[in-house]
């Protein structure tokens, strides 16, 4: 048989409170695409991290190519051929893409010959980079490709990928796909991390599932369904959200003519966009990221201020109004970012409660806070969304991703909006939380509640959106019922159908004109 290019046996890693990996073992063949899959805080992030030199395991052993491998630190993980492409991209917005690159590089070339590289390197694996743009200017799909081409310029034995398709399109998806193919083919290895299952099982040969830290077993995904997957990962029946009405009411949210510069230099001018959501619909808003998805809910939320009547909350003007006061008339939001922008890293997921619950939760009294009730607030949000930590002590930046996520989103939905806009709900999530707030998605809105869901996984939307739209360079597409769009209507949505109409009426002005 031929010697695994990496063997792990028995690796162990606990950290106070919890054990991120207990007695983990499994191979990763030589040319071979590997899945490794389990739900958040299922010790995946942790044990890449022990690979790639990050994290020291506190017993067990790796191989590499038969001989021990024990990477102090991830300059030396590079040297012997791993390469890593982390889920949050590590890249400076101000330089040029040549300029990240080299950052990422232990003794680069000059930049002209660096250049040259790259526009090989990107022309060979079909994803293609212009060396001298702008990071700041580049779409996430593009960005995407510098942090594969940084690590392909290693010449990487054993590729890592973490997420590496949550910010693309489905036909960004399909070119990576062929890139990782190629590579397989001409003998890299890739480890690949994605709680996609359907890609799994297009993609990968072999695939490990982890659940609390152990290694529960193993499969084939071409022969297993994604749903025997999700529930080999969750060690239970996965349940399918379910809708339990599909009435709607009144108006509830009225957007007209929202136009809005970014705050950042980089960011996307919204350009008179228009619509309007009801008591218990479910909006969904489509888009590759960097088309406006951020500005729009700093538009909702209250954090950007917008030109009079451009934001109506059940026929009121909110448009002058900030962040505390829209949350007192119930407009809530769940912003993409989590850590930094919807949770404090460093407070305690009670303080963490608190910074957004204190209106509609009663915690605060004359400016002094109840911290009782905050606790049991955050107690109630982390045993209903299943949040996996050791309490309500612990800081928001010790969670792992998925999980911070489950406590964003539930700290909103418990507070009872009348209006809730969330962007990304299942970001990073595993397919048994994704299920779970998906759920409570549509029991708000069973209740009521008008819902904007901004997101980039367009089987969610068509899963609990009523209507959809997308955004494209800042404008939105026409609200279409999502019931019955085809792949074929959502991508021309996405890639700007509006600009197809605005060059074909200036066509007929022209020809007028002529005439």
């Amino acid at each position: 048989m031929t010697t695994p290019l990496l063997s792990i046996k028995g690796l162990t890693k606990a950290y106070p409170g919890v054990v991120a990996n207990d007695d983990v073992s499994f191979d990763i063949g030589q040319s071979e695409v590997h899945a490794l899959l389990g739900e958040n805080g299922a010790g995946k992030s942790t044990l890449v991290k022990m690979i790639y030199g990050l994290v020291k395991p506190d017993s067990g052993t790796m191989t590499w190519q038969g001989k021990s491998f024990t990477p102090a630190d991830p300059k030396t993980a590079r040297a012997s051929g791993v390469a890593m492409v982390f889920q949050h991209f590590s890249l400076f917005d101000a330089l040029k893409v040549s300029e990240n690159v080299a950052l990422g590089m232990e003794n680069p070339p000059p930049m002209r010959d660096l250049a040259r590289k790259i526009r090989r390197v990107s022309e060979t694996y079909g994803l293609p980079l212009d060396p001298n743009r702008i990071v700041g200017d580049l779409s996430a799909g593009e960005r995407q490709r510098v942090e594969i081409i940084r690590c392909l310029l290693q010449d990487p034995k054993l590729l890592i990928m973490d997420e590496p398709t949550s910010v693309l399109t489905p036909q960004e998806v399909d070119i990576l796909f062929k890139t990782l193919n190629k590579l397989r083919d001409e003998g890299t290895s890739i480890l690949y991390i994605s709680h996609k299952l359907e890609e799994i099982r297009k993609l990968c040969d072999h695939a490990t599932i982890l659940r609390l830290g152990k290694n529960v077993g193993e499969c084939v995904p071409a022969e297993t369904s994604a749903r025997d997957m999700a529930e080999l990962m969750v060690g239970d029946t996965l349940q399918t959200p379910t809708r339990s009405t599909e009435k709607t009411g009144d108006v509830v949210l009225d957007v007209s003519g929202l136009t809005l510069e970014p705050t950042s230099p980089f960011g996307t001018t919204l350009k008179n966009i228009h619509f309007t959501v009801s008591a218990g619909e479910i909006l969904g808003i489509g888009g590759v990221a960097g088309n406006g998805q951020d500005e729009l809910l700093s538009a909702l939320s209250g954090e950007s201020l917008t030109w009079p009547d451009a934001v109506k909350v059940k026929g009121q003007d909110v448009a002058n109004l900030g962040p505390n006061a829209r949350r007192e008339r119930g407009i809530l939001c769940a912003p993409e970012e989590r850590l930094g922008h919807a949770a404090a890293p460093d407070m305690s997921l009670t303080e963490n409660a608190l910074l957004t619950g204190a209106i509609r939760e009663n915690l605060t009294n004359n400016g002094f806070v109840n911290w009782a009730s905050t606790n049991d607030f955050a107690k109630s949000i982390i045993e209903r969304f299943d949040v996996r930590t050791p309490g309500t002590h612990v800081a928001a930046r010790a969670l792992s991703g998925g999980n911070l996520q489950k406590f964003v989103i539930g700290r909103e939905v418990l507070q009872r909006p009348e209006v809730l806009v969330v962007n990304q709900p299942t970001w990073g999530v595993d397919a048994a939380a994704a299920a779970a707030i998906r759920q409570a998605l549509l029991d708000l809105a069973a209740e009521g509640a008008a819902i904007v869901v901004i997101s980039q996984d367009l089987d969610e939307l068509m899963e609990i959106s009523d209507r959809f739209g997308a955004l494209n360079e800042g404008r939105l597409s026409d609200i279409r019922p999502a019931a019955g769009l085809t792949v074929d209507e959502i991508g021309l949505m996405m890639g700007g159908a509006h600009g197809m109409e605005v060059a074909h009426v200036g066509d007929e002005e022209k020809e007028g004109a002529e005439a």
